[in-house]
């Protein structure tokens, strides 16, 4: 039995978006593949928590779990399609930054090796695989866009036959099982049953030698390296399609895509919501009481912020412009400053004896709770 959604993410069934965000990106670098080398039990944690997060993120989708269950993705209650199965993927745009072609369908319909190419022709090729790479960037390559150079091991097309799997100068001929049917009768008592040939799995053909390189099969594994464009305002969960850069295709066929699925670390001062982003500063008593011009941190260097005279503790302040670009293009988010008034835990004696003047001038020995809320609950103390 399939384990429950949120349970695997660890959040209850009311969490809002951001929770589930949350949970899924700590989930997330916990088990991710690199972090956990050859740990198989790791690789399948990664795996259903991130079927669950693109259910659960999805409102239609995790209406339709919340109703039915896993049977709402299986063809029981409500007919849905597999939640691994193809859906419209809202950032298939990327395709454009890799210079591929569209076609986009399901970034989860092949990730790990499941499904398998289609078949291109009789000649046996089938295209390749889909293949899934998830890339951690930090906060401030999200705001500006990087490029990344990144590794990994894929099936490719074998040199040494150009993929057809037969050995240079033999070539592929029809099958001599099924005479290039594909498929071969078998007669049961009175009835006839048509299978696919088990010599050439339905191609149809056969290579005369096996090529000594791949052993026929057309392709070998090998290491790939290219270089992803990553632009600006991309999130965690974002994905980008790289065309042709999955694994090669069987008999010859074309190579699959590869996906690239961003995981954006935590930033040590700034939380981001969407394209905003949210920052505390500590701030001393006298500057909260007289104001005056302070430096605040942003993701492109320093800003003025100027603190007026008597601001309280927990006053959140706005720097327009100075969160992240929309992924669409066309604005950028602003910078939320929340303020705290940091009160000094130890006083030289010079400090006190000013500090008890000050107190004394203000008559707060009298009055030690500020007035309006001394007015409101005077009452409770008649």
């Amino acid at each position: 039995m399939k384990e429950d959604y949120y349970e695997l993410l660890g959040v209850s069934r009311q969490a809002t978006q951001d929770e589930l965000k949350k949970a899924y990106r700590k989930m997330a670098v916990k088990f991710h593949p690199d972090k956990n080398p050859g740990n198989k039990e790791a690789e399948e944690k990664f795996k259903k928590v991130s079927e669950a997060y693109e259910v659960l993120k999805d409102d239609q989708k995790r209406a339709a779990y919340d109703r039915y269950g896993h049977a709402a993705f299986s063809g029981g209650a409500g007919g849905g399609a597999s939640a691994g199965g193809p859906f419209h993927d809202p950032f298939d745009i990327f395709s454009e930054v890799f210079g591929g072609g569209g076609g986009g369908g399901s970034i989860f319909e092949e990730f790990f090796g499941g499904g398998g190419g289609r078949s291109s022709g009789r000649n046996g090729a089938q295209r390749g695989s889909d293949l899934r790479y998830d890339l951690e960037i930090q906060l401030e390559d999200a705001a500006k866009g990087t490029e990344k150079e990144i590794s990994f091991r894929k099936p490719a097309q074998c040199t040494r036959c150009k993929g057809n799997g037969a050995e240079p100068g033999t070539g592929v001929v029809t099958c001599p099982t099924c005479a290039g049917h594909g498929q071969v009768t078998a007669s049961k008592g009175f009835f006839s049953v048509r299978q696919t040939c088990s010599t050439c799995h339905g191609s149809g053909k056969k290579v005369e030698k096996a090529c000594s390189n791949c052993g026929g099969e057309g392709r070998v594994n090998e290491t790939t390296k290219i270089k992803v464009k990553v632009p600006a305002g991309v999130d965690t969960g974002s994905k980008l399609r790289s065309a042709n850069n999955g694994e090669a295709g069987a008999g010859g066929g074309p190579s699959g895509d590869l996906y690239i699925v961003i995981h954006v670390g935590d930033h040590e001062i700034f939380e981001r919501q969407e394209e905003n982003l949210f920052c505390q500063i500590p701030i001393k008593f006298t500057l909260a009481s007289l104001g005056g011009m302070i430096e605040v941190p942003t993701l492109t260097g320093k800003a003025s912020l100027k603190i007026p005279a008597g601001t309280q503790s927990g006053t959140t302040f706005r720097l327009k412009g100075k969160g992240l670009p929309s992924l669409r293009g066309g604005y950028f988010g602003d910078q939320m400053i929340r303020v705290e008034i940091e009160v000094p835990t130890s006083l030289s004696s010079v400090q006190r004896q000013k500090l008890e003047e000050f107190a004394l001038a203000c008559g707060d020995a009298d009055e030690p709770v500020g007035k309006r809320f001394f007015d409101k609950a005077k009452k409770f103390f008649d």
